[in-house]
């Protein structure tokens, strides 16, 4: 069974936390890339950053529904950031759309396993790290491609 380490890209593209979005944004472009890791000076693993950040900066602020209640105002429809979206939709900097929550498999993950993370909590972008450092990516079309070769 195919590991981490035989269908991952390698290196990784990645990106520093003050990279403007302009040009993280033309770079994804050049590259042909839907997303990167974002890394610290020391090439430690601070975030992710993806095309879908980038298109969340351009939707409509969702408000939530509001009532009053003796002099008590409740919000419905759930969890609701108004202060995150904002701060995503006005960032200039990879810092300020980056998911700090990031998903990330070891060298020797099975291929088997990989495809459950990425189909099950919905990543399209895993980057494969030693430690906190950032040694390859594997996109979903990594994934078809070793699922065609050990087909």
């Amino acid at each position: 069974m195919p590991k981490a380490k035989d269908i991952m890209t390698s290196p990784a593209f990645t990106v520093g936390p003050g990279m403007s979005v302009r040009e993280l944004a033309e770079k994804l472009i050049e590259k042909n890339y839907s997303g990167a890791p974002v890394v610290d000076e020391s090439g430690g693993l601070v975030g992710i950053v993806t095309e879908s950040d980038l298109v969340e900066q351009h939707k409509r602020v969702h408000l939530p529904t509001l009532i009053t209640v003796f002099d008590s105002v409740l919000a419905f429809e759930g969890h609701f950031d108004l202060k995150g979206q904002i701060k995503k939709m006005l960032g200039s900097k990879v810092s300020d759309i980056m998911a700090l929550k990031v998903v990330t498999v070891d060298e020797d993950m099975e291929l088997e396993d990989i495809a459950t993370i990425m189909s099950e909590q919905n990543k399209h972008l895993i980057p494969v790290v030693r430690g906190d450092k950032v040694v390859g990516i594997i996109g979903k079309a990594d994934m078809v491609r070793a699922i065609v070769k050990s087909g």
